[in-house]
């Protein structure tokens, strides 16, 4: 007799169905080359559905996902997830409202982490776009879009993303050559906040040619 799953095969299912549609559109406009990237959404509120280690994100199966828990451990399989599980799981863990982080490698994303890096955020600042962003509802704002040093050490980075996440409000954040986290209550949510950063991103990059 197999041992019962701990979780609800039925909602994983749906979880799956959702990232592999999702993640093929954000595959189908480059964001995700050479099988980087990694995608979850929250299962329940101990289980992550999350794509496996690897993948080509433009062509996920039902297969190309898996479960971890919310401390970043594979549950009732031998897959392995990416190694920046951990970067998921601490925002399940800390928000119960998160239901979906994406992880993208977009040209512009990577080059502004690039450019950026010295200087440690990008700031944004009176653009209609900022109020995609959940709790912003005035173009007369201003937000830090924090830019992390890469390494491959994901506990240290993880306790630096938490340390920041005391003390401010964050949608999103940029890797040091590497891409943007973005997350929201739902996927329709994250969607909204990964592309409205990717907007943003490029005028900045658009500015900085045109102010040379």
């Amino acid at each position: 007799m197999s041992t019962p799953l701990p979780y609800d095969p039925l909602l994983l299912k749906h979880c799956a169905g959702n990232i592999i549609v999702n993640v093929r559109e954000l595959s189908h406009r480059g964001w995700t080359p050479a099988t980087s990237s990694n995608f979850s959404e929250r299962i329940d509120e101990r289980h992550v559905a999350i794509t496996v280690s690897g993948r080509d994100k433009g062509k996920l199966t039902e297969d190309d996902i898996m479960v971890v828990d919310v401390d970043g451990q594979p549950v009732a399989t031998t897959l392995k997830s990416s190694a920046e599980t951990l970067l998921h799981t601490q925002l399940y863990k800390r928000f119960p409202e998160v239901g979906c982080v994406l992880h993208t490698h977009s040209m512009v994303q990577t080059v502004a982490s690039r450019l950026y890096a010295g200087a440690g955020h990008v700031h944004l600042e009176g653009y209609e776009l900022l109020k995609a962003f959940v709790g912003n509802t005035t173009h007369e704002t201003e937000l830090d879009v924090p830019v992390f040093p890469n390494t491959q050490d994901m506990h240290t980075l993880a306790a630096q993303v938490d340390a920041l996440l005391d003390r401010q409000p964050m949608w999103g954040y940029l890797i040091d050559g590497h891409g943007l986290y973005a997350w929201g209550r739902d996927m329709a949510e994250a969607r909204r906040h990964l592309e409205a950063f990717e907007f943003l991103l490029a005028c900045e990059l658009e500015l900085r040619k045109l102010q040379r």
